[in-house]
């Protein structure tokens, strides 16, 4: 019998129009670093995995095993093609018709405040600033796939969002 007090939540997979913005966008901005990656061309996809870890193993077999052994792994699949299909008009990222569905994904920083003001500095989008409407310590930013992310403060450095 499985033993679900070991169960772990792995990861989100989400489609990206074009891998290189993506990945710059998660590495760069975001601060994750990528685990490994895995090509398959029968299928003509590549499978890309980030996570925010202290360290990367050196072998692709370590790479794997740690990318499917710790929570929070984020999975951008690229269907090969996509990214220079100028008819392809993207994935619906579940926050407007059609394709409602997803919400978001979140991610948890030390300064709310001076994070939002780095992402501005960036030229990050935001759907929600820190200031706008009546929750005034959470925002949204979008990814260059247009895919939500919740920008909160970890509550080990202040107070949570709820």
């Amino acid at each position: 019998m499985s033993n679900i007090a070991k169960y772990v939540f792995n990861h989100t997979m989400i489609r990206v129009k074009d891998p290189k913005p993506s990945l710059k966008f998660y590495q760069d901005v975001l601060g994750m670093k990528l685990i490994t990656s895995s090509v398959n061309e029968s299928a003509n996809f590549t499978l890309y995995f980030l996570a925010y870890v202290d360290k990367v193993p050196e072998t692709k077999e370590e790479q794997m095993k740690l990318a499917f052994s710790i929570p929070g792994v984020l999975e951008l699949t690229h269907n090969h093609g996509t990214e220079s299909d100028s008819k392809f008009e993207g994935y619906a990222s579940g926050n407007k018709e059609p394709g409602r569905g997803f919400g978001h994904i979140c991610v948890a920083v030390d300064n709310i405040e001076k994070a939002c003001e780095r992402f501005e500095q960036l030229d990050v989008n935001f759907i929600k600033k820190l200031k706008d409407g009546k929750m005034h310590n959470i925002a949204f930013i979008t990814d260059p796939d247009g895919y939500w992310i919740e920008i909160i403060t970890n509550p080990i450095y202040g107070k949570a969002p709820i």
